[in-house]
């Protein structure tokens, strides 16, 4: 398998790695994440994003590295007809221009995303991702189509025992870089959550009249 696209050359790994990624908080403001390697090093790092002020008018994301280094940072694309992400290396500038765009080809569910890496005058390199990250289940394959990691529920080695779905594994195959897979789990979450959004808009209130449909209701008499 041919070297990919690199974010960080120092989590482009000679054989195959397993990350622990931890989500500090699930469906509120101050929602983060902390990824640790298999010696339980800390190595990566979301601090904060969600549904708060600052987020809702960046629409970005930054991930750093264990010290803090800004390494990547996602933002959804505001004037995209599709739902559209963009990637940036280090801390986006006004100027600069983005590095990769994710797409999703499906609204709910199980879903295919499209990954395309701009590396100029080069032609497009490009990922894929499927599967159901709610479920964290997810499989990336680069353009022929071989597997270069996989988003996978966490068990507990002690107690083999599942755990929740607020920790779960990253696996990296070798040559793929592990900065990049996960600013692709930070947008699959944005995603993720997204519909969970749209599902409970979705949901039609119970009214008055659709309780009382069919029951009798007896007039009211003066006395």
């Amino acid at each position: 398998m041919k070297e990919g696209f690199v974010v960080e050359a120092g989590f482009v790994f000679q054989e195959e790695t397993h990350l622990t990624v931890l989500k500090t908080s699930l469906f509120f403001a101050d929602d983060g994440f902390t990824v640790y390697d298999c010696k339980g090093d800390l190595v990566l790092r979301v601090d904060s994003y969600g549904p708060g002020p600052e987020a809702l008018d960046s629409g970005e994301i930054v991930l750093m590295d264990g010290n803090g280094r800004c390494l990547l940072t996602v933002r959804r694309k505001m004037t995209s007809l599709h739902q559209r992400w963009e990637g940036f290396i280090g801390e986006r500038d006004s100027h600069q221009k983005p590095i990769f765009s994710v797409r999703r080809s499906s609204m709910i569910g199980r879903s295919t995303l499209s990954v395309e890496v701009f590396r100029d005058p080069e032609p497009c390199e490009e990922y894929q991702i499927e599967g159901n990250f709610s479920r964290r289940c997810c499989t990336i394959f680069n353009a022929e189509m071989e597997l270069v990691g996989e988003i996978r529920r966490k068990v507990d080695a002690s107690t083999h025992v599942v755990l929740g779905k607020d920790a779960f594994s990253l696996c990296i195959k070798p040559g793929f870089d592990g900065a990049f897979a996960m600013g692709l789990v930070l947008i699959l979450d944005q995603i993720n959550c997204d519909d969970y959004v749209t599902q409970v808009v979705q949901v039609e209130p119970v009214t008055d009249d659709s309780v009382t449909q069919g029951v009798p209701v007896e007039p009211v008499t003066d006395d």
